[in-house]
């Protein structure tokens, strides 16, 4: 795997992902960057009010505390997890939501399909489809890593069927 949020510990028959969006800009950087934003946006309030247009003021203090508010939105998405395990007996996926909510959904690998929309693009998708049901997973993974995890599971899932040498 290319990022260091994506885990693939692939044994002989079984298979453990661990999967998790990407952020590229950590803690520190954050605090960087909003500082940068609130320096700017206090020179261009003070440039503002020194001009008569101090009703501006007030709207660069709703834009920071936007961008403040988004970027946690989106570092709180990223808290976000999916597990993959897979075993002779099932494969199980569980998805840990931001919020701590716990979703968690079994397949029997023998009749597991592994689809990934072609050709492999930003909307592209992993289904795990078993007995008319469908669960797609990693949707928030990069293309070539959505490869990787789909290719992952379906040399796992091929090496289960494979018959045992006697």
């Amino acid at each position: 795997m290319s990022g260091d949020d994506t885990i693939i510990a692939d044994n002989s028959a079984d298979l453990h992902l661990v999967l998790r969006p990407h952020r590229s800009l950590g803690p520190v950087g954050f605090w960087i960057l909003m500082s940068a934003i609130c320096a700017v946006s206090f020179a261009a309030g003070i440039y503002f009010y020194v001009h008569g247009a101090w009703p501006v003021v007030g709207f660069l203090g709703l834009d920071v505390l936007a961008i403040y508010w988004a970027f946690r939105a989106s570092y709180r998405s990223g808290q976000l997890m999916e597990t993959v395990e897979l075993t002779r007996d099932k494969l199980t996926v569980r998805r840990l939501m931001p919020g701590g909510r716990l979703y968690q959904w079994e397949f029997q690998p023998y009749w597991l399909n592994v689809d990934l929309d072609e050709p492999i693009e930003h909307a592209s998708q992993i289904r795990l489809r078993s007995h008319g049901r469908s669960l797609v997973i990693g949707s928030y993974l990069p293309p070539d890593e959505r490869k990787e995890v789909a290719d992952a599971l379906r040399r796992a899932l091929a090496r289960q069927r494979a018959p045992a040498a006697s």
